[in-house]
């Protein structure tokens, strides 16, 4: 892969190999380099990648060094982030003076499946697709293993865990980010490279919270938010697979509906197999937000034990009226 961008306006320094020797380089002022960029303009799309190259300027004496052809000093390829605005390329390597050059990226506005969720924040690549899903199950998971105490404060019921992770997994995951997270064990596992949240067109508004599809007003409106509850994320930022359990693959969420709470609407999400105990028991982890006087736990029963649930009617099956089957985030809809 290429060197990636995400920020607006951001400058890049390369440093090129020292391949070249300029004739009389210790006698002579530093020689120019040239320094292209093609194209100069892409779709901020997180997909799309342009050539850098460096050369000596016209005129320059120089000899080639092993490791490089046709007169470049090096070659490297820029991926383009998700984030418009103009990008600033430098290139450095001894014996030449600096260069620079610009290139330039588009916001790019299309909801292609039409369901609200722009094409900007959707995982296409298949590597990206299982590192979110690797990072939103651990994620999930790891707060089962966190002391009560040090539970973030935000997850206090079902669509809180469920925020909490899916925000978390598209985060940049470094030492300072996993210790103030207080995270009972580290991942290690690629990272989402598309984009990094918040550096996204909507900023940390990652919730779809209106209906219809994508348009460019959304980027300043109210059509996104940064909390959505359990309905508006069934509604607004998934879409539905099967009531079929079987069909459940990690990073699904299972969605309920209880008529007779205050708070009809539940999620869970399915965990496939344990990241933390090794078990190859397929696992389902929820909040269950308050219970009575208490502000509720964190469990993790195996698909079995929930199948078997002393309440039929929080049983996932097919012929439980209450189980409103099982839902894909939008960001990983297969395109089509």
């Amino acid at each position: 892969m290429g060197r990636r961008f995400w920020p607006v306006a951001v400058g890049i320094t390369v440093a090129l190999a020292a391949a070249v020797v300029a004739a009389h380089r210790w006698n002579s002022p530093p020689q120019k380099l040239a320094l292209e960029v093609n194209p100069n303009r892409l779709p901020a799309d997180g997909l799309s990648s342009a050539t850098l190259a460096a050369r000596p300027a016209a005129g320059v004496r120089f000899e080639l060094v092993e490791g490089h052809r046709h007169g470049r000093l090096e070659n490297a390829r820029l991926c383009a982030g998700v984030l418009p605005g103009r990008i600033v390329v430098e290139a450095r390597t001894p014996g030449f003076a600096p260069a620079r050059a610009a290139l330039e990226t588009a916001l790019v506005t299309s909801d292609l499946a039409g369901d609200g969720t722009p094409d900007f924040l959707r995982l296409s690549d298949e590597a990206d697709q299982r590192a979110f899903v690797r990072w939103f199950t651990f994620l999930a998971e790891s707060q089962y293993f966190v002391a009560p105490k040090d539970l973030p404060k935000e997850i206090d019921d079902c669509a809180a865990l469920v925020r909490f992770a899916y925000r978390e997994a598209l985060r940049e995951h470094d030492g300072r980010w996993a210790s103030e997270l207080k995270l009972p064990a580290v991942l290690a596992a690629p990272q989402v490279r598309k984009y990094q949240y918040p550096f996204t067109p909507l900023g940390a508004r990652l919730f779809r919270v209106t209906e219809g599809p994508f348009t460019p007003a959304d980027l300043s409106g109210d059509a996104f938010a940064e909390f959505a509850d359990a309905e508006t994320l069934l509604r607004r930022n998934c879409h539905f697979v099967s009531r079929d359990l079987r069909r459940a693959t990690p990073g699904d969420l299972l969605f309920f509906r209880q008529l007779e709470q205050d708070l009809p609407f539940h999620v869970m999400v399915f965990l496939g197999p344990s990241q933390f105990d090794g078990s190859t028991a397929s696992r389902i982890i929820y909040h269950t937000g308050p219970l009575g006087n208490s502000l509720g736990e964190i469990r993790r029963p195996s698909v079995q034990e929930l199948l078997n649930h002393p309440s039929p009617r929080w049983r996932p099956a097919a012929g439980n009226s209450n189980f409103l089957g099982v839902y894909r985030w939008n960001i990983l809809r297969e395109q089509v």
